[in-house]
């Protein structure tokens, strides 16, 4: 039975089922999805049209998504009240359907509503923000060799210092806390009492299973890496308890699959045994380093909350920029996919935003419960459009000589390139 929603209605369809033996995926599974404000509403409906039409021409009927809308951000607010911009009936409908799918949510710097993005993560634990990063040929890189970059970074999505434990200068709280800090460790060196002050809770549970994930994932996948991205070096305890707790975990749970790299050099002098993932690890200013002069030397990335923030947007300049970026929020038994970048509204209702990175999270998703020859049918549609230089303006101002299509240009294009396939 569903649960009880107050203003939204699912519509008919059934539940996507997680067993011992994995995720099922029914004939017509009821999948939510949240527009998001800005430009969500358009690059919802370009994403949308070309997940349908994939899904006609790769299974001819058989099978059909059942959009169930729901609401979060700027769209509750209008919906549910000023108060209300996360509406319980979102939280329940994720629960419920197991996976959904949303566009950008705006989130308001200094003042206004924390984000509702950190919101779903943090109230549904989906703890890993996984996003994937591969070059599509055409597209505008400062690299010479932007085909080397193909990796994927699991990003802790809980702690950290998005946890959101943190108090304004002046406020009683961070004058209570400054004056205990002081008293009681920094009588030598204190900090000022008009400081903004914050905490960076970070624990062995939520590192490791973040990790888990991560080493699995590259497993599965035959990824010859995981790199452990740190600043352990200065934050001892926290930055440093994560990768700690990272090799912990894999010569526990993984001895016989992982090896770390001082291994590899020392036995098998650099060469990784077949079948075998290398675990290593790399301080954070370092790995971004790293990224531009060896990409490829990376296959999987696991990485604290705000340092995996960083990188991902880092590592997607290097291959067209957040426009091209997809994200995944995982938890244990429920999966959110969303839009990487903003909500942009300056060029809202415009009709010319890219929605690349909403129809590539679509592909993740898609693949996630198991519709692989949709998402396919999408990639190589996207990569066609692409490398003949049929983009977006955010993208045709790098390209020479080239007229940038609008958001319903672009989306044709591609739902052209899908007709034309199989």
């Amino acid at each position: 039975m569903p649960p009880r929603f107050d203003k939204v209605t699912p519509p008919d369809g059934e539940i996507i089922a997680y067993g011992p033996d994995g995720l099922h995926t029914p004939a017509r599974p009821i999948i939510p999805f949240l527009r998001g404000d800005g430009i969500g509403p358009e690059i919802w409906n370009a994403t949308s049209r070309v997940v349908d039409a994939a899904v006609v021409r790769a299974y001819g009927g058989r099978r059909r998504i059942a959009w169930f809308e729901i609401f979060a951000g700027l769209s509750a607010a209008a919906l549910y009240g000023p108060d209300d911009v996360m509406p319980n009936d979102a939280y329940e409908a994720i629960r419920w359907c197991k996976v959904a799918i949303k566009g950008p949510l705006a989130t308001p710097v200094s003042g206004g509503i924390r984000s509702c993005n950190v919101a779903f993560r943090q109230t549904l634990d989906l703890y890993a923000n996984v996003r994937p990063v591969r070059y599509l040929p055409g597209l505008p890189s400062p690299l010479k060799q932007p085909e080397k970059v193909d990796l994927v970074i699991f990003r802790e999505n809980t702690e950290d210092v998005y946890a959101g434990v943190e108090w304004a200068a002046n406020s009683p709280e961070a004058q209570e806390l400054i004056a205990l800090i002081n008293r009681k460790w920094r009588a030598n060196a204190p900090l000022a009492a008009d400081c903004a002050i914050g905490v960076k809770p970070m624990t062995r549970r939520a590192c490791q299973r973040l990790v888990r994930r991560a080493i699995a994932f590259a497993l599965h996948q035959r990824r010859p890496s995981v790199t452990l991205v740190h600043k352990g070096n200065i934050m001892k305890f926290t930055e440093g308890g994560f990768v700690k707790w990272g090799y912990e975990l894999a010569r526990e749970e993984f001895a016989d699959a992982v090896m770390t790299k001082k291994e590899v050099d020392e036995k098998y002098f650099g060469k990784t045994p077949p079948g075998r993932v290398v675990i290593k690890d790399r301080i954070a200013d370092a790995m971004f380093q790293d990224l531009i002069l060896h990409p490829d030397e990376h296959s999987v990335i696991a990485a604290t909350n705000l340092n995996g923030d960083y990188l991902s947007d880092a590592a997607a300049a290097l291959v067209g920029g957040l426009g091209f970026a997809a994200g995944a929020n995982l938890g244990d038994g429920l999966a959110l996919f969303e839009a990487v970048h903003g909500a942009a509204p300056d060029i809202a209702c415009q009709n010319v935003a890219n929605p690349s990175s909403l129809m590539l999270t679509a592909i993740e998703m898609l693949r996630h419960i198991g519709w692989s020859e949709a998402a396919d049918l999408i990639f190589n549609a996207l990569k066609t459009v692409v490398g003949r230089n049929w983009v977006t303006a955010d993208v045709a101002c790098f390209l020479p000589n080239t007229v940038p299509l609008s958001c319903t240009e672009f989306t044709a294009a591609v739902n052209e390139e899908i007709d034309k396939e199989l």
